[in-house]
């Protein structure tokens, strides 16, 4: 049996096949000094001539952004890790049932570590770096070493605890020890983006001009779409000017996939945060109704917003639009309409209906001259499927039309919204000061929402902070029921300074994310109680090294003394479960499919989402118990390399998954 490698994906060679593929005489084979392993190398001076219709000789000024550490940040992006994420159900909500993952650990290694199973699979990135401002902490990337030492030293420690350090204006790498921090970690972000997704990133005065280079270079110049301005509504006077302004970039994928993106009206968030309060009081829908009109009085909304004054079982706010016919120089169809309550004709517009007679008994449910569904509304009028009739005959019935159907426009370059981050992690923590400088859930729906999405599709940020992201997230589930699935990747960065979440309890950001997690999954689900059966739990995964010992990964290296260590190549304080994720992870398969264990014939057998991966990490696995795993035909199977009762039995698997199910991957570890 072949076995897992048991690593995150070796990209250079990767990209090193790609150019083989185009150019096959730039690619040859060399030998590693250090281990006598063949393997591709490209023949970079044949590359330039490919891509040259004149002699290239020598290196050339042209434009590109440059910097100390950039090769080298290149080359940690393509490195593997022998790194692992490990499961915490006790940590999780809803552990065996959520499609969304919170992973803690170091986000240049968990981008590694999800490069196969979430290739081109993530619609929408959003992140928060550090923005540089010469007190912000910045990953302290290890650049020593690559190749195969690199792969083992990821192995021998993890050091996520020491990851972070000062960088500070005195330091003489200070732009370019940021931008090699982003470098790495944007390329491998730019692979997981689908052809159709869009990454945001937030960004202040004193980096947005490099990263806007870093992302052309990156992402590709053609695929910048907006440099959005943020006003916080907060001064802050550095060099004698008011600050109020923060950045917010958006590059898409594929410039020539369609890409709009669209944004509430101006004024809604006061509107929609009085109907979630009077959705959570259960306030009577007429009484709803007056506070609603007050509200527009009060504001002074135009009659585009405040003709949406009505409101249905679930608070969502409606309208009546007139069904006349349009157009004053041409007259559209004319036909009967009776009132579903006296059954008699109502008055025809003048100029005639709006819609096709077709079209109208299909919006209001009408079915051979009756309608399927009469509504009693409060206030004596009626409500059949989307069309509106007042009391009696003597008017006209409208269309129905809510207003979270219209109330959109093109996203704007400038946004500026009242609400505070801060507060908002206050109100849901009931601590003061409790969290520095989280983004306000105003800013990310608006965000967020402004990309088109479908059930599925899957929300990054890599930088989650509080996780202001995947609340946002869950609101905008709960308002849109569209089943947003969201990774939050965060360090457990310890939390220095004296704040109310250290006076809570708190030892790091990413204890603050889970609980935030938590506390804003009850807050939507008050605020939203249809919302109920939407997918609100998390697993909780974390970057570990390796559950694999060191001999797996160069048996080459072993020596007489290692030979007892060797027996079991597993370490011993791994469980069954972090095994299964480690080979889901090298089998890029979603870390987020159902996972079920039975026991069959004694041992303990994983079975992932059904017959996408059946695993069993027991010992004295027996040809029986081979013969019945085969007989499920799943895709893949995966056992443990000394844990069959006898070499002929382990010799005899593929043998038998060959007669029974020839389609299944058969590997070990």
């Amino acid at each position: 049996m072949d076995k897992l490698k048991m690593h995150s994906p070796d990209l250079s060679q990767e990209n090193i096949a790609k150019i083989r593929d185009l150019f096959p005489g730039c690619v040859t084979e060399v030998r590693d000094e250090a281990t006598g392993q063949l393997g591709l190398a490209v023949d970079f001076d044949q590359l330039r001539q490919e891509l040259s219709n004149e002699v290239v000789e020598g290196p050339q000024e042209r434009y590109r952004l440059d910097w100390p550490g950039k090769r080298e940040a290149l080359a940690l992006a393509n490195t593997p890790v022998a790194k692992t994420l490990r499961p915490v159900p006790a940590e999780s909500a809803s552990f065996d049932d959520t499609r969304n993952l919170f992973i803690e650990g170091d986000n240049l290694d968990a981008l590694k570590l999800i490069q196969e199973m979430y290739l081109g699979q993530i619609k929408v990135i959003y992140i928060d770096p550090p923005y540089n401002t010469g007190s912000d902490l910045i990953y302290e990337d290890d650049f020593s070493e690559f190749g195969e030492d690199f792969l083992i030293k990821s192995n021998q420690r993890d050091d996520a605890g020491n990851r972070l350090v000062a960088n500070n204006e005195a330091n003489g790498r200070f732009h370019s020890d940021w931008l090699s921090m982003m470098y790495s970690r944007l390329k491998l972000a730019k692979n997981l983006l689908s052809d159709d997704g869009v990454i945001f990133i937030s960004i202040a005065n004193h980096e947005v001009h490099n990263l806007r280079k870093l992302c052309d270079e990156v992402l590709g110049e053609k695929n910048f779409v907006e440099c959005i301005t943020w006003n916080k509504r907060i001064p802050k006077n550095d060099k004698g000017v008011g600050n109020i302004h923060d950045f917010v970039l958006i590059y898409v994928k594929n410039v020539a996939v369609r890409h709009e993106f669209y944004m509430r009206k101006d004024g809604l968030d006061e509107i929609y945060d009085l109907v979630s309060a009077m959705r959570k009081k259960s306030v009577p829908l007429a009484e709803a109704e007056r506070e609603i009109k007050k509200l527009y009085k009060k504001q002074g909304y135009d009659r585009g917003i405040t003709l949406y004054n009505s409101f249905d079982a679930e608070y969502r706010l409606w309208g009546k639009i007139n069904m006349s016919w349009p157009n004053a120089n041409t007259f559209g169809p004319r036909y009967e309409v009776l009132h579903p309550k006296s059954n008699k004709p109502v008055k025809i517009p003048d100029r005639g209906w709006r819609w096709k007679e077709e079209t109208f008994n299909e919006a209001a449910g009408r079915v051979g001259g009756s309608y399927k569904d009469i509504q009693k509304l409060h206030d004596g009028s009626f409500r059949c499927g989307q069309i509106w009739f007042a009391k009696d005959e003597n008017q006209q019935p409208s269309s129905i039309t809510y207003l979270d159907e219209v109330n959109q426009f093109l996203l704007r370059s400038i946004l500026s919204f009242k609400s505070d981050g801060g507060l908002e992690v206050e109100e849901l923590f009931g601590e003061k000061n409790f969290f520095s400088y989280p983004k306000t859930t105003t800013l990310m729906r608006a965000l967020l929402s402004s990309k088109s999405v479908k059930d599925g599709d899957i929300f990054l940020d890599f930088f989650a902070g509080s996780c202001s992201t995947a609340h946002a997230i869950m609101q905008l589930n709960a308002e849109d029921k569209i089943q947003r699935r969201f990774i939050m990747i965060q360090l457990p960065e310890p939390l220095g300074e004296e704040t109310g979440a250290v006076k809570s309890g708190f030892k790091t950001i990413a204890d603050i994310g889970k609980e935030r997690l938590r506390r804003s999954a009850s807050n939507v689900v008050e605020l939203f109680p249809n919302a109920k059966e939407l997918d609100f739990g998390f697993r909780v995964m974390k970057v570990d090294t390796s559950n694999m010992q060191d001999v797996y990964y160069r048996p080459d290296q072993i020596d007489q003394q290692d030979l007892l260590a060797a027996v079991d190549n597993i370490k011993p304080d791994r469980n069954p479960e972090d095994l299964l994720f480690q080979v889901l992870v090298d089998w890029g398969v979603d870390l987020t499919l159902p996972i079920r264990r039975e026991t069959i014939q004694g041992k303990t057998v994983f079975l992932v989402d059904d017959n996408a991966l059946v695993a069993c990490f027991d010992t004295g696995v027996t040809e029986e118990l081979v013969k019945e795993l085969a007989g499920r035909e799943p895709l893949r199977v995966v056992f443990r390399d000394n844990g069959f009762v006898s070499d002929a039995v382990k010799i005899n698997v593929e043998q038998v998954f060959r007669q029974l199910s020839p389609g299944t991957d058969v590997k070990s570890i």
